[in-house]
């Protein structure tokens, strides 16, 4: 689909962890009349329904592949680790890489860290998801790193987590096929970059705003050659200059 063309809805895909209620609201309030799908799906699978056309835009984890994606960075989230309550960590306000060498620390496949070497000793066998390592460390088989968006969306009350300070962290981003930048994405990165409702209120309206002012100088333009004065103009006289108002005490009649 070409920029010029207008899909009647948007498809917007996003990750676990990220909250795009914000942007959706803003987005039914200033587009009513073009419904949008929300649909979460695992991280790994978003950059696939993208490329594939199910997706128009997608809120993702970065790293992305910029040769095929066009994309935003919009922040980038804070690592913790996730922890029983009644662990020795929690008595910190920050926990190190050093401060889980004893620990068993949780890899699980659906990771979205960047690590280059995982701190703790290390599990038999890796979880499938991040949910399973979440049920790990509440069973008290170890710890679990991620971003800070994962630690709240698996929250439990006997869980509780600390900043994990010199460990990778996830950014998240906006983003759509490079040749696939429609006028709906267009839209959704004014919502997403904070963009006032004045300057977001699409191409076909700001045309139609434009195309008075044009029309106005033009006929300014055409009643100044046919010798009328323009809008707000002076008229003049032949002979030059106009005539000046009279100064000075009326003069007593005769």
């Amino acid at each position: 689909m070409t920029g010029s063309e207008v899909s009647p809805s948007f498809r917007l895909v996003y990750v676990p962890g990220v909250m795009p209620d914000k942007w959706v609201r803003i987005w039914n309030e200033r587009l009513p009349d073009v419904p949008l799908t929300l649909t979460q799906v695992p991280a790994e699978a978003a950059q696939g329904l993208l490329l594939s056309g199910d997706a128009d835009a997608g809120l993702v984890r970065l790293p992305v592949d910029r040769a095929v994606f066009s994309a935003i960075p919009l922040y980038t989230e804070r690592t913790v680790v996730v922890v029983p309550r009644d662990h020795l960590v929690t008595a910190v306000d920050e926990v190190t890489p050093e401060d889980l060498a004893d620990d068993i620390v949780l890899h699980p496949l659906d990771d979205v860290l960047d690590w280059e070497a995982l701190p703790g000793r290390s599990a038999l066998e890796r979880p499938a998801t991040t949910a399973d390592a979440v049920e790990l460390v509440a069973a008290g088989i170890g710890v679990l790193v991620v971003p800070l968006s994962l630690a709240r969306l698996h929250h439990r009350k006997d869980l509780t987590h600390r900043p994990l300070v010199d460990a990778p962290e996830s950014g998240v981003a906006l983003a759509w096929p490079e040749d696939a930048t429609t006028d709906r994405v267009e839209d959704f990165i004014g919502i997403v970059r904070g963009r006032t409702v004045n300057s977001t209120r699409g191409r076909a309206q700001q045309a139609a705003q434009e195309k008075p002012r044009r029309t106005d100088r033009d006929g300014a333009r055409r009643q100044q050659a046919a010798g009328r004065p323009a809008a707000g103009g002076r008229r003049r006289g032949t002979g030059g200059s106009p005539k000046k108002p009279r100064r000075g005490r009326p003069r007593r009649g005769s």
